[in-house]
C-alpha cells in the first residue's frame, strides 16, 4: 500500500491473472487478493472476519503478508524424507467407472431375455478385439446418452474411453456408434425408464418372502416378539440367533421388511443403512456397490516410494523438462496442458505427490518450541515465529476459535498437514472436513493454482458434477468425499456455476470458506502446509456438515453437539454468542422433539452417560426404531445433558446480549416449552407428562416417611427415569430422586458396614475386609438421618468400642521412655482382632517397627571389622533417628562413642587440607589410620593425593634419566609437557618439578632448530633461535652450528640485491640474482621486491604485444580492435618500470599516428552534418544538393577505410559510419522524385529509415525526405493493384490534401490519384440508376456486372457493400435451393430443371388422388404418366392401373398374363409387410427434398431485391404439395378409425396413398410418419387375419406375441382382430392350465376323461403342443398294475423293454439282468424245477400293449446289435445297473414306439403271483 492511504485492506483483482482453460471459450475470473498492514496482521481471526462479507462470495481468497513476515523454514532439507502417492492425472476426469463387468453382463442378459426374447452375443468384435459393452455403455452415459453423443459429435471421446491407446478415425467412430445402436440403445432406454420410475415395490429379506403368521425363532432368552400381523409370538431361546438374512452394514437380521437384497451376490442391506440411505426400495434389479464396482477398475491414489527432498527434486525437474524443456513457461501454458491431460486428450500421465503428511510425525515447516532450532536462525527470531498467531500450529487454538474446546490432536484439522508437490500434482474438488475454514501457506517453490466455487453454490456444483459424471456417481455415490475427481471449470461455468481462480505464490496464505468446493494443482516443485480453523461464524456450517456425515453414513471428525456444549461452558468470545445461541436453540429443539417422541412411544427408561464414555450398540434418537424389534420398554435413553441443562446453556450464551434480546430468547424458549403439553393415552383417558410427575412426587414423599424398603426405593427411582431427561419443570423430581438415592446409598452403607462388623466378630480369619472407622463416623454424622433405619444404633455401639481402643493408643505413644517394646506389641495385637479398623494402629505399628530397625543398625555398625566398611553418614542418620524416636536404650552410648572417633579423625584431616600439603606429613597420617573401619571422605581424599604424588614422582625420574642422549626430541617434549602439567595439578608439594621445567625448555629449543634446518624460515627467526640456544648453553650442539653457517650466506645475498634494485639494470642481472636465491634455504627479505620488478616488466610487455606486432589478417570487427585508451595507459605505465626496455619508444610512435587520424575524421564529420541540416525548398529539389551528397560520401568512405587499417577503436568511427549510412538513404529517397516507385520499394525505403542510426534522426534533410516517402506510401496504397478495397474515397481526397502540405512533392503520383477518383464517381452513378428501377426490372446479369466493375475500380463505400451483399444473398438462396432440391452446383439451368421435375412429380401424385376419387381409368403408366409405344403396358388385376415393365420393376414372365399380374403396391399392402426405410416405401434409397424446407425457402425468397425464375417454380411446387398433403390426411384419418373385419376397402385407399407418395418428388415428414403408422396397423391386421384364417393353427405364443405388437402400435381394443385374438388367447390359456394340472395328478383322473381333454385340445383354434404331449404321456400305462408314471422306482425287462414297479414284482434292489415272466422261454418245458415265467396277461378281456422303453435304452440296443447277432435269440443282453430309480425320470419320451412284441397267451394268472402286487384303490 502506498503512503498515506488509510484503507485497512487493499483488494486486487487483476485482469492478467484470469486463467484461460483448454476449451478456449471461457475465462475463469480471479479471486480477491488482500494486503493487510502490520497492525491488521496481528490477529488473523479478526482480519478474516473483516474481509469475510466480501471474500466469502468467492469461496476463496489470497492474503499477502507484510514484508516483515519472513518465517524460517523449520525442517532440515538434507535429512527430510517423506512418503508419496502416485496420481494418474489422465484419470482424474476421463476415466471409466469402476463398474464390474460381470454385474453389467448379468443385468444386460436379464434385460434381453425378459424384454427382447433373445440372448446376448458371446463376443462383440471392434477394432480386432473384444468390445467391452460395460465400458461403452458407461462412456455414452457419461456424455448424456446416445442422442446427445450423436448430436454433440462425442464419439471420439467415447472411443478414448473404450480404446485408450487406439487411433481415433472417422471409420472407427462410425462403427462404434453402429455397435451401440445395435446392442445397447434399447437397454439405455430401459435403464432410463427404470431410474425415472416412481412406483416402488418392496423386496423382502428372503427371495420368496417371509410367510405371515409364522413364529420366529431368535436367541438368548424367552421374549415376546410381534409377527407381521402384529400378534405377540413367544420365542424360545437357542444357542445362536438365526435370521433369513443379515444386514452387511449393521450385522443385524432384524427389520426384514426393509431389507434390500443384491440381485447378484444375494447379500442384504437395510435401506436406511445404505450410504446415502434410501427412502423406498428402488424399481427393477438392484446391485450393491461391491458388485457394481470392480476392484480391478477402482481408482485412487496408490502409495508410492519414499523420497528424500533432493531425490524428489530430481524427479520433479525431469518431469517438467519432459513437458516443456528448458524454456520458461507461463501459467496459461501450464493450465492449458493440465486440463488437456485431465480431459484425456494427451495420454497417460503419472506424477508423485507427498500429500497429507502429518506434521506431528514428519515435522512442520513452521518453527515449534519442541523442535530443534537450526544454527542459522537466531533464537529471538525462532521464538517470535513459534508464538506467531499466523503459525499454522497455533491457528486452531487461537482465542475466538471454536476448536479451543477440542483437546485431542486431529490430524489435518488440529495438527497441520504438509504437502510436497511437483508439476501437475493435484488436489481434487472437495470441501473441508466438517465444513471448516482452511488456511494454506506456501513455504517455498513454484506456485499453486487454485479453483473455487462459493459455498452458496455448493448444491449447483454437486448437481453439475453428477450430471457430467453420472457413471462415476452411480458407482460411488460418495465420490466427492474421495478427493480423486476433477472437472474442468469451463463445464461448471457453462452450467451457470461461478468459478474463481487464485495463484498462490511462496509466502502467500490461501483461505477457503465453509462449504466452498475447491481444487487445483501445482505448477512445479513446492512445499505447502495447511490446517483447519473454526471461528464463531463457522458454527451454522458445522451443523450442516454433521448432517452430511449422517446422510452418507460417514464417521464425523468430531461431535458437533458436544463441541457446542463445551464451548458454551467455557469463556467464549462475546462475538460468538449469536451464532452459538442459534445452534444451541436448534439442538435444544431437536432434542426436545426426539425425547418427547421416545416417551410417547413407550421408552421410559433413561440414564445419564459419562462425557467420555462411548457405549456400543447404541443409535441416535431419531433412529431408535431401527435398533431391534424388542419392546419399547426394553430400550433405554442415554443422555449427557437434560433439557434443563441445554436450556441453561442457551441462556448462558445470551448473558452478554442486551436485555431485549434476553427477553425475546426467554419468550422463544418458553413458548417452545408451553406450546403443546406433552401427553399420551392411557386406560381411561389421557394424561400429561407433568401430571405423571406430580403423582410420582406424591408417592415418593410417602415412601420417604415410611421405614426403609429397598424395593420401594428402587422402584420409585426407576419410575422417575421417564422424567429426569426433561426441562426445568422436572427440577422437583430431580431433587426428590437425589434425596431417594442419597437415602438408599446411606441405608445400604449402614447395612453393609454392620454386616461386615458382625461377620468379623464371629470369625476374624474368614477373609472379609474390616470396616473403616472414618467411614462409620461419616455415616453416623449424618443429621438428620435420610430414612428410618433402626439398625444404625447397633453400628453406634461398635463405634464406641473402637473409640476406647484409640484412646489407649494415644496414651501409649507419647510415653516412649517409660513403655517397653513388649507393651507396644500387646497393644497392637488388640487392634488386629478388633472388627473396626482404626488409623492409629498404623502409627503404633510404624513406631514399633522403627525402633527395632534402629537397634539392629547400631549393633551392625559396632560389630563391623573391615577398614572403611561403614559410612560415617550412617552414624549421623542413626543419631538423628534416635532423637526422633525419643527412646532410651543401651545402644545409644555405643553410637555416641563411635561418632566421637569419627569426629577426631575428620578434624585432623581438615587441618592438613587447609595449608600446603607436605608429602612426608601426609604419609605419616595415612599410616596411622590404616585399620580405621569408618569411611571418612576427607581421609579418602588425602589417600588419593598421596597416591597421585608417588605415581608422578616415579614417572618424572624415569623420563629425566639420560634425556640428553635421546634423538626423539619431539617425544621428549610431549612427555615432559605431560609430566609438567600433571605436576602442577598435584595437591602435594614435590621437589622434582623445577628440574622438569628447565629440561622442557631445552627440548623445545632443539626441536625448533631441527625444524628450521628442514624447511625455509624467516632470517630473523633463525637469529632469535640462536640467541635462545646461547642462553640455555646448548649453542655448540650440531644443529645450532649448521644454522649459524646458513645465516652468513643469507646476509651476503641481501646486500647484493639491494644494490641491483637501486639502479636500472638489465634483464640479465635480475635473472642472475634470482637464480642464486634458489640455493639459499632462508626466506630473504628483498626477494619479493626483485620478483615484483620482474613480474611488472613481463606484464607490461605482454600488454604491449598486440600494439607492437599487429596482424593484417585479423578481422576489423569491433571485438578485435585495439583500444586507444589502453595504448595511452601503457605509455604512461612505462615510466614506472625499474628495467630498461626499447619497446617504450615504439609505443609512443603509434600513439602519435592515432591522434592525427582523429583530428581529420572530426573535420569531415562537421561537413556531413552541415549537409544533413540543409533545408529543402518547397519549389523542388536542386541537382547541386545531390552532387554534394555523393562527393561527401566518397570522402567519408575513404577516411573510414584508413581508420580501419589502424585497427584501433576510435570514438569518431561510429559517427562516421552513421553519417555515411544516413547520406546513402537520403540519396536513395531523392531518386523517387522523378520516377513512380512500387509500393514495395516505398515500404522498403521507409523500413530502412527505421533502421538508420539515431545520431542524425533530427536532421532537417532526413526529416523532410521521411515525410515525403511516407506520403508516397499512402498514395500507392490507395491505387490498384495495391488497394485491397478497404480504402474509402475520403482517404484518397485526404492523400491529395496531404500532398499540398508535404515539403517534398511527387507530381506523377498526384495525377494517378485524381484519375482513380473520377472512375469511382462514374461507377456510383450506375449503381444508383440500377437500384432506382422496379424490382421486376432489375436484371441478375446487371447486378453481377456492377459487382465486377465495383470490385475493380470503386473505393470502399456503402453502395459497394450493398451490391456485394445482394449478390451474396441471391447466391446463398440458390445454393440452399440446390441443396434442398438435390441439384448439382454449376450450371444455373440445372436448378430450374430440378424444380420443374419436382413439380411434374407432384402433378402426377395429385392426379393419382383425383383419379381414385373420380374412378376414371386411363391408359397411361401410373408411375411416369406416359404411353410410350416402345414400352409394353401391363394392367394390375386388383387396382386396374397400367404400369410399364421398367417402371414397375417387373419381368416379362410376370406380365405374360394380365389376369394374374399384381402391381408391387397391391402386393405390398395385401401381404402385410413392414417398411424398414423412411426414404420411400418401394423405391428405396431415393432422396427427396423436404416440404418444410421448400416452404422455408419460399419464405426466404421474399427478402431478395430482384425477381428470378426459380422463385416462381418453387411457389407452384409448394401449393401443389399442400394439396397432396390434404388428400393424404383424409386417407390416414379414415384408416386410423377403421375397425371392421373386411380389409378390402381399407387396402384400396392405402394402395392409392402408397402410389401417390411413391410418385411425389418431395418428402412430407409429418404425413409420412402418420402413414407409416397406418401401414404398421395394416400389416398387423393382415398377419392377424392369416393367423385366424390360415391353414395352420397358430400357437399360443404366436397369439400372445401378436397382441403385444398391436399394443405397441396402439391398435384400439375395439378392433375386430384384437377382440378375436383376445378370445382365442383366453380359451387356450384356460385349457392349457387344465392340461398341466391333469398331467401332474398321478393318475387320479380316468383315462376316458384324459382322452376327452386331448380331443378338446386338438379342436382348439390354436396349438398347445407342449400340453398335448404331457397329456399323451399321461395316458400311457406301465407294469402289471396298469398305472401311469408316478415317480415310483421301476425296472425294464432286458428282452421286451416293458417297465415294472419294484413293489409290484417284489424287488428290493435292481439285479444285473432282469427278464419278465412273459419273456421267459423255459416256462413251458421245465414246469417242475422252476416257476412258470410266461403267463397270459388279461385285462378286461383284451390284450394290453407293453410300453416302449426310453429313447436312451433303445439307442443302446441299436448300438449293440452286432453283439446280439452273434448270440442266441433267447440269451438276455447284459445292461448297466443304472436303470433303477435315478433313470426313471427319463420316461417322458417324445414319440410312442410301435407294438414290437407279440402278445402271448398266459396259461394261468396264478403263476404270476410272486410278482403281482395288488394296490387297493
Amino acid at each position: 500500500m502506498g503512503k498515506g492511504r488509510p484503507r485497512a485492506v487493499e483488494k486486487v483483482v487483476l485482469g492478467p491473472s484470469t486463467c484461460v482453460l483448454s476449451s478456449g471459450s471461457l475465462n475463469v475470473p480471479a479471486g480477491p487478493v488482500y494486503y493487510p498492514t502490520e497492525d491488521e496482521f496481528r490477529d488473523p481471526l479478526e482480519f478474516i472476519a473483516k474481509i469475510r462479507p466480501e471474500a466469502e462470495q468467492y469461496g476463496i481468497c489470497k492474503i499477502v503478508p507484510p514484508k516483515c513476515w519472513k518465517p524460517p523454514f523449520g525442517l532440515d532439507l538434507d535429512s527430510f524424507t517423506f512418503p508419496t502417492k502416485t496420481q494418474e492425472i489422465h484419470k482424474l476426469q476421463a476415466r471409466c467407472s469402476s463398474c464390474d463387468p460381470k454385474t453389467f453382463k448379468l443385468e444386460y442378459n436379464r434385460f434381453l431375455e425378459e424384454h427382447c426374447s433373445r440372448k446376448a452375443k458371446k463376443r462383440v468384435v471392434f477394432e480386432g478385439g473384444d468390445l467391452d459393452l460395460c465400458k461403452l455403455f458407461n462412456a455414452v452415459k457419461r456424455f448424456g446418452g446416445y442422442d446427445k453423443v450423436v448430436k454433440n459429435k462425442k464419439w471420439g471421446e467415447v472411443f478414448r474411453f473404450v480404446r485408450p491407446n487406439g487411433k481415433i478415425t472417422d471409420c472407427a467412430k462410425h462403427v462404434l456408434s453402429q455397435l451401440y445402436l445395435e446392442h445397447l440403445c434399447e437397454y439405455e432406454e430401459y435403464y432410463c425408464n427404470i431410474n425415472k420410475g416412481k412406483e416402488k415395490t418392496c423386496k423382502r429379506g428372503l427371495q420368496g418372502g417371509r410367510k405371515r403368521g409364522r413364529e420366529i425363532e431368535v436367541s438368548s432368552f424367552k421374549r415376546m416378539r410381534k409377527n407381521s400381523e402384529g400378534e405377540k409370538v413367544e420365542v424360545r431361546k437357542q444357542e445362536k440367533e438365526e435370521f433369513d438374512q443379515i444386514c452387511e452394514q449393521c450385522r443385524s437380521g432384524l427389520h426384514g421388511e426393509v431389507m434390500l437384497l443384491c440381485d447378484r451376490c444375494n447379500k442384504g442391506w437395510h435401506i436406511y443403512c445404505l450410504s446415502p440411505p434410501l427412502k423406498q426400495v428402488p424399481l427393477g434389479n438392484w446391485y450393491c456397490l461391491e458388485c457394481l464396482n470392480s476392484e480391478k477398475e477402482s481408482f485412487g491414489f496408490v502409495p508410492g516410494k519414499e523420497f528424500s527432498l533432493e531425490a524428489f527434486r530430481r524427479v520433479a525437474e525431469r518431469a517438467k523438462k519432459k513437458w516443456f524443456g528448458s524454456t520458461p513457461t507461463s501459467r496459461v501454458q501450464l493450465e492449458k496442458k493440465f486440463w488437456e491431460i485431465v480431459e484425456g486428450s494427451v495420454g497417460e500421465v503419472e506424477v508423485m505427490y507427498g500429500s497429507d503428511l502429518d506434521t506431528s510425525v514428519y515435522g512442520s515447516g513452521f518453527p515449534r518450541v519442541a523442535d530443534q532450532r537450526p544454527s542459522s536462525v537466531e533464537a529471538e527470531v525462532w521464538d517470535e515465529y513459534c508464538a506467531s498467531p499466523w503459525n499454522l500450529n497455533n491457528l486452531p487454538k487461537l482465542p475466538g476459535s471454536m476448536l479451543q474446546a477440542v483437546h485431542h490432536g486431529i490430524a489435518g484439522v488440529m495438527v497441520p498437514w504438509l504437502y510436497i508437490g511437483m508439476l501437475f500434482s493435484s488436489f481434487c474438488w472437495h470441501f473441508e472436513d466438517h465444513c471448516f475454514y482452511s488456511m494454506n501457506y506456501l513455504h517455498w517453490g513454484e506456485p499453486k493454482c487454485w479453483y473455487s466455487v462459493p459455498g452458496s453454490e455448493a448444491c449447483a456444483f454437486e448437481k453439475v458434477m453428477k450430471n457430467s459424471l453420472p457413471d462415476l456417481f452411480d458407482a460411488q455415490p460418495d465420490l466427492l468425499f474421495q478427493l480423486v475427481t476433477m472437472l474442468n471449470p469451463s463445464v461448471l461455468q457453462e452450467s451457470g456455476v461461478p468459478v474463481y481462480s487464485v495463484l498462490q505464490e511462496p509466502g502467500n496464505f490461501i483461505i477457503t470458506f465453509p462449504r466452498s468446493y475447491h481444487g487445483g494443482f501445482n505448477l512445479g516443485l513446492n512445499c505447502a502446509e495447511a490446517v483447519n480453523f473454526a471461528p464463531a461464524d463457522w458454527l451454522p456450517y458445522g451443523g450442516c456438515g454433521a448432517e452430511l456425515y449422517k446422510l452418507y453414513r460417514k464417521p464425523a471428525v468430531l461431535s458437533h453437539e458436544e463441541l457446542l456444549c463445551v464451548v458454551a461452558k467455557s469463556n467464549f468470545d462475546s462475538r460468538a454468542s449469536v451464532c452459538l445461541r442459534k445452534e444451541l436453540i436448534r439442538v435444544y429443539e431437536n432434542e426436545k422433539v426426539w425425547r418427547e417422541q421416545l416417551w410417547k412411544n413407550g421408552i421410559l427408561r433413561s440414564s445419564t452417560m459419562s462425557p467420555r464414555k462411548r457405549p456400543e450398540h447404541v443409535g441416535s434418537e431419531e433412529h431408535w426404531e431401527h435398533l431391534c424389534e424388542c419392546k419399547a420398554s426394553k430400550h433405554r435413553l442415554l443422555y449427557r445433558h437434560t433439557l434443563a441443562d441445554l436450556k441453561a446453556l442457551v441462556l448462558m450464551t445470551d448473558k452478554l446480549s442486551s436485555g431485549d434480546q434476553d427477553r425475546s430468547l426467554q419468550g422463544q424458549l418458553s413458548s417452545s416449552n408451553e406450546s403443546v403439553a406433552l401427553s399420551k393415552k392411557i386406560k381411561g383417558g389421557c394424561i400429561t407428562h407433568v401430571q405423571l410427575a406430580e403423582r410420582w412426587l406424591s408417592k415418593s414423599c410417602k415412601i420417604l416417611q415410611r421405614p426403609y424398603s429397598a424395593d420401594s426405593y428402587a422402584s420409585a427411582i426407576k419410575e422417575a427415569e421417564q422424567f429426569l431427561w426433561a426441562g426445568s419443570e422436572m427440577d422437583p423430581v430431580r431433587d426428590t430422586v437425589k434425596n431417594l438415592i442419597e437415602a438408599q446409598n446411606w441405608a445400604q452403607d449402614v447395612r453393609d458396614s454392620l454386616s461386615k462388623l458382625e461377620s468379623w466378630s464371629h470369625d476374624c480369619h474368614q477373609g472379609t475386609g474390616r470396616v473403616q472407622m472414618d467411614h462409620v463416623n461419616k455415616l453416623l454424622s449424618v443429621d438428620p438421618v435420610p430414612c428410618k433405619l433402626p439398625c444404625h444404633l447397633k453400628l453406634k455401639e461398635y463405634q464406641q468400642e473402637a473409640a476406647k481402643l484409640i484412646e489407649e493408643i494415644d496414651r501409649a505413644l507419647p510415653m516412649c521412655g517409660k513403655v517397653s517394646i513388649a507393651d507396644w506389641e500387646i497393644l497392637y495385637s488388640k487392634t488386629c482382632v478388633s472388627p473396626m479398623y482404626v488409623k492409629e494402629s498404623e502409627k503404633l505399628f510404624q513406631r514399633m517397627s522403627s525402633v527395632k530397625v534402629w537397634v539392629e543398625s547400631v549393633r551392625k555398625c559396632f560389630n563391623e571389622k573391615l577398614p572403611g566398611a561403614v559410612n560415617a553418614d550412617i552414624l549421623y542418620e542413626l543419631q538423628a533417628q534416635m532423637l526422633e524416636l525419643k527412646v532410651q536404650l543401651p545402644e545409644s552410648e555405643i553410637l555416641l562413642d563411635l561418632i566421637t572417633q569419627v569426629e577426631s579423625c575428620r578434624s585432623r584431616c581438615n587441618e592438613i587440607l587447609k595449608d600446603s600439603i607436605s608429602l612426608k606429613e601426609l604419609q605419616l597420617l595415612i599410616e596411622g589410620y590404616d585399620d580405621f573401619t569408618f569411611d571418612i571422605p576427607e581421609l579418602t581424599l588425602l589417600r588419593c593425593y598421596h597416591h597421585d604424588a608417588m605415581s608422578w614422582k616415579s614417572r618424572a625420574n624415569q623420563v629425566l634419566a639420560n634425556i640428553d642422549c635421546r634423538e626423539d626430541q619431539e617425544n621428549v617434549v610431549d612427555e615432559l609437557t605431560s609430566i609438567q602439567r600433571d605436576g602442577v595439578s598435584l595437591k602435594v608439594r614435590v621437589e622434582e618439578l623445577p628440574l622438569v621445567d628447565i629440561e622442557l625448555k631445552k627440548a623445545c629449543c632443539r626441536v625448533n632448530g631441527l625444524k628450521a634446518l628442514q624447511s625455509k624460515v624467516q632470517m630473523n627467526l633463525l637469529e632469535e633461535l640462536m640467541e635462545e640456544a646461547t642462553m640455555l648453553q646448548i649453542e655448540k650442539e650440531k644443529p645450532f652450528v649448521d644454522i649459524s653457517a646458513v645465516l652468513v650466506v643469507a646476509k651476503h645475498w641481501e646486500e647484493k640485491a639491494k644494490d641491483v634494485l637501486n639502479q636500472e639494470a638489465g634483464m640479465s642481472e635480475f635473472e642472475d640474482i634470482l637464480r642464486i636465491s634458489e640455493d639459499i634455504r632462508v626466506i630473504l627479505p628483498s626477494l619479493d621486491d626483485v620478483k615484483d620488478a620482474m613480474s611488472m616488466t613481463k606484464t607490461w610487455l605482454s600488454k604491449s604485444k598486440p600494439f607492437l606486432f599487429s596482424d593484417s589478417s585479423v578481422s576489423h570487427a569491433s571485438s578485435s580492435l585495439l583500444q586507444l585508451d589502453t595504448l595511452k595507459e601503457l605509455v604512461s605505465d612505462s615510466k614506472f618500470l625499474k628495467i630498461s626496455l626499447k619497446e617504450r619508444e615504439m609505443l609512443q610512435t603509434i600513439l602519435k599516428q592515432c591522434m592525427e587520424w582523429e583530428q581529420n575524421a572530426y573535420s569531415l564529420l562537421n561537413v556531413a552534418v552541415s549537409l544533413l541540416n540543409t533545408d529543402v525548398m518547397p519549389c523542388g529539389i536542386s541537382g547541386s544538393l545531390v552532387s554534394k551528397i555523393e562527393s561527401q560520401l566518397l570522402l567519408l568512405k575513404s577516411i573510414t577505410q584508413a581508420g580501419l587499417c589502424l585497427k584501433f577503436e576510435f570514438a569518431a568511427m561510429p559517427k562516421l559510419q552513421d553519417a555515411c549510412s544516413t547520406l546513402q538513404w537520403c540519396s536513395k529517397a531523392l531518386s523517387f522524385w522523378n520516377v513512380i516507385p512500387t509500393l514495395q520499394e516505398a515500404e522498403a525505403c521507409l523500413e530502412d529509415s527505421h533502421h538508420l542510426p539515431v545520431t542524425f534522426a533530427s536532421c532537417a534533410l532526413r526529416t523532410s525526405l521521411f515525410s515525403g516517402i511516407d506520403w508516397l506510401r499512402k498514395a500507392l496504397e490507395i491505387l490498384p493493384p495495391c488497394s485491397s478495397r478497404q480504402i474509402k474515397l475520403s482517404d484518397a481526397v485526404e492523400v491529395l490534401e496531404l500532398s499540398e502540405k508535404t515539403v517534398v512533392s511527387f507530381p506523377l503520383m498526384i495525377g494517378h490519384i485524381q484519375k482513380a477518383v473520377e472512375k469511382h464517381n462514374l461507377w456510383l452513378e450506375r449503381v444508383h440508376l440500377f437500384f432506382n428501377q422496379d424490382c421486376s426490372d432489375r436484371s441478375w446479369l446487371s447486378l453481377l456486372h456492377l459487382k465486377e466493375v465495383g470490385s475493380t475500380n470503386a473505393f470502399n463505400c456503402p453502395e459497394l457493400d450493398m451490391v456485394l451483399a445482394e449478390v451474396q444473398k441471391v447466391e446463398q438462396w440458390k445454393q440452399h435451393c440446390r441443396n434442398v432440391a438435390g441439384a448439382s452446383a454449376g450450371d444455373a439451368n440445372l436448378l430450374t430443371s430440378s424444380l420443374l421435375e419436382i413439380k411434374k412429380s407432384l402433378d402426377r401424385s395429385f392426379y393419382i388422388y383425383n383419379k381414385f376419387n373420380s374412378c376414371k381409368t386411363t391408359a397411361l403408366c401410373i408411375c411416369c404418366s406416359q404411353n410410350s409405344d416402345d414400352q409394353k403396358l401391363v394392367n394390375c388385376y386388383i387396382c386396374n392401373d397400367c404400369f410399364h415393365l421398367q417402371c414397375s420393376g417387373s419381368s416379362l414372365e410376370d406380365a405374360k398374363s394380365d389376369t394374374t399380374y399384381v402391381c408391387p403396391y397391391c402386393m405390398f399392402v395385401r401381404s402385410g409387410k413392414i417398411s424398414r426405410s423412411r426414404c420411400g416405401i418401394l423405391r428405396f434409397g431415393r432422396k427427396c427434398p423436404d416440404l418444410n424446407k421448400l416452404i422455408e425457402l419460399l419464405s426466404d425468397a421474399e427478402g431478395l431485391c430482384l425477381w428470378i425464375e426459380e422463385r416462381s417454380v418453387l411457389d407452384q411446387i409448394v401449393k401443389k404439395a399442400l394439396e397432396c398433403r390434404a388428400c393424404l390426411r383424409e386417407i390416414v384419418d379414415y384408416a386410423l378409425s377403421y375397425q371392421d373385419r373386411d380389409l378390402s376397402g381399407f387396402s384400396d385407399k392405402l394402395v392409392v396413398a402408397l402410389k401417390a407418395l411413391d410418385s411425389a418428388g418431395i418428402c412430407d415428414g409429418e404425413g409420412n410418419s402418420k402413414f407409416e403408422l397406418v401401414l404398421a396397423r395394416n400389416s398387423w391386421k393382415v398377419r392377424a387375419q392369416k393367423l385366424l384364417n390360415g391353414p395352420q393353427k397358430p400357437s399360443l405364443q404366436q397369439v400372445q406375441r401378436h397382441l403385444k405388437e398391436g399394443l405397441a402400435i396402439n391398435v384400439p381394443p375395439e378392433d375386430y382382430f384384437t377382440r378375436r385374438l383376445t378370445e382365442v388367447k383366453h380359451i387356450g390359456l384356460q385349457w392349457a392350465d387344465t392340461a398341466k394340472k391333469v398331467s401332474m395328478d398321478g393318475g387320479a383322473l380316468g383315462l376316458d376323461k384324459v382322452f376327452d381333454l386331448i380331443a378338446q385340445g386338438e379342436d382348439l383354434p390354436l396349438v398347445c403342443e407342449k400340453e398335448l404331449k404331457l397329456l399323451r404321456d399321461r395316458s400311457m400305462l406301465y407294469c402289471i398294475c396298469r398305472r401311469p408314471y408316478d415317480q415310483r422306482a421301476m425296472i425294464a425287462c432286458d428282452n421286451c423293454d416293458e417297465w415294472y414297479h419294484f413293489d409290484c414284482i417284489k424287488l428290493s434292489s435292481p439285479p444285473k439282468t432282469y427278464m419278465c415272466p412273459a419273456c421267459d422261454s423255459h416256462a413251458g418245458e421245465d414246469a417242475c424245477s422252476s416257476t412258470p415265467m410266461t403267463q397270459e396277461r388279461s385285462t378286461s378281456g383284451r390284450v394290453e400293449e407293453p410300453q416302449t422303453p426310453s429313447p436312451s435304452r433303445t439307442e443302446f440296443r441299436k448300438k449293440s446289435g452286432s453283439t446280439k447277432s452273434s448270440r442266441k435269440s433267447h440269451v438276455p443282453v447284459i445292461k448297466d445297473a443304472s436303470r433303477h430309480a435315478s433313470g426313471i425320470e427319463r420316461l417322458l419320451w417324445r414319440n410312442r414306439k410301435p407294438f414290437r412284441r407279440l402278445a402271448r397267451k398266459r396259461a394261468e394268472l396264478k403263476s404270476l403271483s410272486p410278482f403281482i402286487y395288488v394296490r387297493n384303490s
